[in-house]
């Protein structure tokens, strides 16, 4: 089992940068299919990116994609998140994930919630116009 721990949220202007971290503990993190998922109060919590255990492939939503890139070193067993051009419609609380699973045609980056097997806490992004 995997404990996952998210820190690098704040307070940013519109049109900033912040760089998420997913520290993983307690088995290696080269394991898991990554993912990272955002939850407004009120709204379901929705994918935002994912990468395979190598890092070789990645999956973004497209409310995303061109402004977040989704990184992973396994020897440090964290996985990244680094946010430019941040909207205020990017506030959320960020969720690190992972998936256990290991598929027949190689990792499948999923964007569905149950897919994946353990969770953070969170940590909250406030984006300021």
């Amino acid at each position: 089992q995997v404990q996952l721990v998210e820190s690098g949220g704040g307070l940013v202007q519109a049109g900033g940068s912040l760089r998420l971290s997913c520290a993983a503990s307690g088995r290696a993190l080269s394991s898991y299919i990554m993912g990272w998922f955002r939850q407004v109060p009120g709204k379901e919590r929705e994918f935002v990116a994912a990468i395979s255990r190598g890092g070789g492939r990645t999956n973004y939503a497209d409310s995303v994609k061109g402004r977040f890139t989704i990184s992973r070193d396994n020897a440090k067993n964290t996985v990244f998140l680094q946010m430019n051009s941040l909207k205020p419609e990017d506030t959320a609380v960020y969720y690190c994930a992972a998936d256990q699973h290991y598929y027949s045609d190689g990792d499948y980056l999923s964007r569905q919630l149950n897919v994946y097997d353990y969770w953070g806490q969170g940590t909250q992004v406030t984006v300021s116009s």
